[in-house]
């Protein structure tokens, strides 16, 4: 079976002679990461010469020892792993290595639109999508039809607080609700960010002046406080997606709003208390469906200093590629395939047989909204986060003041006067 699967790669990736190449590859530290490490050793196999040289890290230490290195200040790698935040800003600083010549066989146009797109600055790709995702509402179908309820396709953040409140009961260890809380730009943020765009709030208004202290923000740190504390765990400020991915496959958590990658696990028997009992309905929404559920991707890219970008660029063609997933799929199973990746993906049989929110999932993504992601117009685009330069640092002082809120350390009113203050104060440092 490997003779057949490195025959098949070979046909699409051709055998090519590098001599003593050692790519330095930064990623970060997930399951679908840890396959590709596990198969990149057909890589190494199919391209003799080639040594591949793994760094791996948690989100926020690759965040931070990326930038560095972009800035020249740290490590230099061949191979980097960026989100849809990071490749065209990037790609606009000249810092990414452009992805003008990928082989036909690699079919771009088989990339999903929305993420194709997102990777993108002004129609040159920067990064190429190694799994993307949205956002999604899961819930347990058990403890809705015991309770007599039954869950919108396209539910508001009203409904939910409404089912919450009916299906929490801490006394049994049941969660009615349970979010994210740990601070961070791509943590906290990202979804309370859906809450806010769903809300009508927005960070800037069109002359680029922040609107951190609105009225709708306030709402949205309100409704957010009080469903935390009234349906959720303890300790959320320590929550992130791992930790409520195990609690809702322990079933503690009759409802998660969070990130689609969660479905594939959250089904698996083998891993889930609940696989057979899990229901899926849209991210929520309320005053406007606008960038009410989010759009990610994690892609892989070359830095433009790369001394050994033409070897980069086909190791990174190949662990994209489709004949890539065909192999997970051979040899891990489909239901560990990297999701929302290509459209291919969504047409398998195989994929389709294990999983039954594919097509929820696809039209997520497909209807995910980063270039309107607001009910009245603004000047910048991201859903989940904004997509300037400079997000990163405002992001992450926004965050710690929510978090602060969650702990008790500031009230509603000094939490919006802090995030003001704090988006102002990046903003007129970067301008």
């Amino acid at each position: 079976m490997m003779s057949k699967l490195l025959a098949s790669l070979c046909l699409v990736f051709p055998v090519l002679g590098w001599a003593d190449t050692t790519l330095k590859i930064a990623t970060i530290s997930n399951g679908d990461m840890t396959i590709m490490q596990q198969l990149s050793d057909r890589y190494e196999q199919s391209h003799p010469g080639v040594h591949l040289q793994w760094h791996v890290m948690d989100d926020g230490t690759l965040r931070k020892t990326i930038y560095s290195s972009m800035e020249g200040n740290g490590e230099r790698f061949d191979v980097i792993t960026v989100g849809t935040y990071e490749a065209p800003l990037w790609g606009e600083k000249g810092w990414l290595a452009p992805l003008n010549n990928l082989p036909d066989s690699y079919d771009v146009n088989d990339l999903l639109p929305p993420l194709r797109k997102a990777l993108s600055w002004h129609n040159t790709l920067y990064a190429l999508p190694f799994y993307g995702e949205s956002s999604m509402t899961y819930y347990r179908k058990d403890l809705f039809a015991a309770k007599g309820l039954s869950m919108p396709a396209e539910p508001t953040w009203q409904d939910i607080q409404h089912f919450a409140a009916e299906l929490t009961d801490k006394s049994k260890g049941i969660y009615g609700l349970c979010l994210r809380g740990q601070p961070g730009w791509g943590d906290n943020v990202a979804l309370i960010n859906t809450i806010a765009n769903a809300y009508g709030a927005q960070w800037f208004d069109e002359s680029w002046t922040p609107t951190m202290n609105t009225p709708e923000w306030r709402r949205v740190l309100t409704d957010y406080v009080a469903m935390v504390h009234e349906y959720g765990p303890p300790d959320t400020v320590d929550n992130s997606f791992g930790q409520i991915l195990r609690l809702t496959a322990q079933g503690e958590c009759a409802m998660w709003v969070d990130s689609t990658v969660a479905a594939g696990l959250l089904t698996n028997p083998q891993i889930s208390l609940v696989a057979d009992k899990l229901g899926f309905a849209s991210a929520p929404h309320d005053i406007t469906r606008n960038g009410s559920h989010w759009l990610w991707a994690w892609a892989l890219a070359v830095p433009a200093n790369s001394s050994q970008r033409e070897q980069a660029v086909d190791f990174i063609a190949w662990a994209t590629s489709r004949g890539y997933i065909q192999e997970v799929a051979k040899v891990v199973g489909w239901g560990s395939v990297p999701p929302g990746s290509r459209q291919s993906t969504y047409a398998e049989a195989g994929y389709q047989a294990l999983a039954p929110y594919a097509k929820q999932v696809l039209a997520a993504m497909e209807t995910a909204s980063p270039e309107t992601p607001t009910l009245n117009p603004v000047p910048y685009q991201g859903i989940q986060y904004v997509s300037i330069p400079g997000f990163d640092q405002m992001g992450s002082q926004v965050a710690q003041n929510i978090a602060n809120l969650l702990t008790g350390k500031l009230t509603v009113d000094e939490t919006l006067s802090a995030n003001q203050q704090a988006v102002l104060d990046v903003r007129q440092k970067i301008h």
